[in-house]
């Protein structure tokens, strides 16, 4: 395990708490892939004495980051950096709910199938994104997702090539994309933006969703951020309107 670089004078006397520097130097040690997806972290103990802090300070530093979903503490086993397998975690990103699901918590977690791929020239829109220069390629994903066999959404991911290289080496994308990222990239999802709307299905994914053409359907737009806070994904999904809804709970 390599070291965690210790914070020194000037950083200690900083006006940001302490904890929020200690914050820092462990989300740094996920950026720089010192710690990688699924692995599990030293104690605390081990923690703050390298990093030259309390115990305490820590712990609330690795709290802060488990309510962020960047960690999972595992009862009797320890703490480990997220790699998005955990049902609870996929849910954080996925809002979608069966307008006749009972129990939310049950439900199992969308498969999907793979309709399109291409590699080609980012567009003026697509530049500005992901902050291309022009004539930098992305990936161009479709795929059509599902809830026990039943079509739900048709959605579109465009990815930069040079975060995600050697993806003509992938047959298909898995469907835990974030997992993936993750454990092939070192890219970690800290937080997606979203915005929604209503929208006319076009004929295509009328057809993959079994709607009538021009049937109303719901538009996710979101944009991923990596810990660096760049964005790394940018997906636009089509939601059926008639069957599901999208659901989100606020503290």
């Amino acid at each position: 395990m390599a070291a965690i670089e210790p914070l020194d004078a000037p950083q200690r006397l900083a006006a940001q708490p302490l904890y929020a520097k200690v914050r820092e130097a462990l989300v740094g040690r996920l950026i720089s892939g010192i710690w990688k997806p699924g692995q599990m972290l030293p104690s605390e103990f081990a923690i703050a004495d390298e990093l030259g802090v309390s115990q305490g300070t820590v712990r609330k530093a690795l709290y802060e980051m488990t309510s962020q979903g960047l960690l999972i503490r595992r009862q009797g086993r320890g703490t480990f950096v997220n790699e998005s397998e955990d049902k609870s975690i996929l849910f954080r990103f996925y809002r979608l709910t069966s307008d006749d699901e009972q129990n939310v918590e049950s439900r199992s977690f969308p498969q999907s199938k793979y309709l399109s791929r291409a590699l080609q020239s980012a567009n003026p829109q697509e530049q500005d994104l992901f902050n291309l220069e022009s004539g930098a390629q992305v990936w161009h994903f479709e795929r059509l997702r599902s809830e026990n066999e039943q079509p739900i959404l048709v959605e579109k991911l465009v990815l930069p090539q040079n975060r995600f290289p050697d993806l003509d080496e992938q047959k298909d994308l898995p469907n835990n994309v974030y997992r993936f990222y993750g454990a092939q990239y070192g890219i970690i999802v800290a937080r997606v933006e979203e915005k929604l709307r209503a929208v006319t299905a076009p004929a295509h994914v009328s057809k993959h969703l079994g709607l009538k053409v021009n049937a109303p359907v719901l538009e996710i737009d979101r944009r991923a951020y990596a810990l660096d806070g760049k964005i790394v994904e940018w997906r636009v999904s089509l939601c059926r309107s008639d069957t599901m809804h999208y659901r989100n709970e606020l503290k």
